[in-house]
């Protein structure tokens, strides 16, 4: 079965595992900028990042018939560094106008401290000015509840916002109900260890209905799985739901999402366009 990628850190992960995913049917992935493992040292390293993600790993993805896309951020283990923060929002306009780039993300809160709360404004702002699809990261563990919630309640209460246009992703039990209820779109991560794994993932679609539901890898340097959405796909045909529900999830709905985007150009098998070029 044909399938989007809403989430991967591809950067992390070898050219074997574009290969893989091709061989399942992957049509496209997202890269949202993310954590390196440790604090980046600086401003310019930022700009090297969000080159790599616009350059090399589009053309890398390509080989394989696989369409890269990326969104550009501080990311939330970061934002706690408001100058830093600056800088580095200061250096992503001149990425916006590059042709794999879908948006701003994945920003967020980490420990859901003052300085990640107005680095996350931050990024919403320069998001609205640019006219920018917003893809926003929830913590971890104990603050997931919290940090959904803080979110949730300040982008509903700004008008400018449609919630429509922003993803709010790695939801679970305790958070997806609210997310979907302010008008949301959600991922759910499938992780072998935390997150979601492809049954409870199902579980919740089978509570809250397929809309405005998509599921991903989120991919990285840690236990993921670069197949986890054909995983998913397996899981749910074993729970006897059909094709049809099942394409949704992993296909029409983040390509719904995604097309709000110009740059988004659904894409045939193999037929993959590098986006750099």
């Amino acid at each position: 079965m044909n399938y989007i990628d809403m989430h991967a850190h591809m950067i992390s992960r070898t050219t074997d595992d574009y290969h893989r995913m091709a061989l399942t049917g992957c049509l496209a992935v997202t890269e949202p900028a993310f954590w390196s493992g440790r604090d980046r040292l600086g401003p310019q390293a930022f700009a090297d990042y969000f080159d790599h993600l616009t350059t090399f790993e589009p053309a890398r993805a390509a080989q394989y018939g696989i369409a890269h896309y990326t969104w550009l951020c501080l990311n939330p283990k970061e934002g706690e560094d408001r100058e830093l923060a600056r800088q580095v929002l200061a250096l992503i306009p001149d990425f916006l106008e590059r042709p794999n780039v879908l948006g701003i993300g994945e920003i967020g809160l980490n420990r859901v401290t003052r300085n990640e709360l107005a680095t996350f404004h931050d990024h919403v702002e320069l998001a609205l000015e640019h006219g920018q699809l917003i893809h926003i990261h929830t913590p971890h563990l104990e603050d997931k509840y919290k940090g959904t919630r803080v979110m949730v309640e300040a982008l509903a209460s700004d008008p400018r916002i449609d919630p429509g246009r922003v993803m709010i992703d790695h939801a679970e039990e305790h958070t997806v109900e609210m997310i979907l209820d302010h008008g949301f779109w959600t991922g759910l991560t499938l992780y072998p260890r935390t997150k979601a794994s492809p049954a409870r993932a199902i579980d919740m679609i089978e509570m809250h209905g397929p809309g405005r539901i998509v599921v991903a890898s989120a991919c990285d340097w840690g236990p993921s799985d670069a197949l986890a959405v054909p995983e998913f796909v397996l899981e749910a045909r074993r729970r006897g739901h059909d094709d049809a529900l099942i394409e949704r999830i992993v296909l029409d709905n983040p390509a719904q999402f995604l097309g709000q985007s110009s740059k988004f150009i659904p894409v045939k098998p193999g037929r993959a366009k590098v986006a750099a070029d």
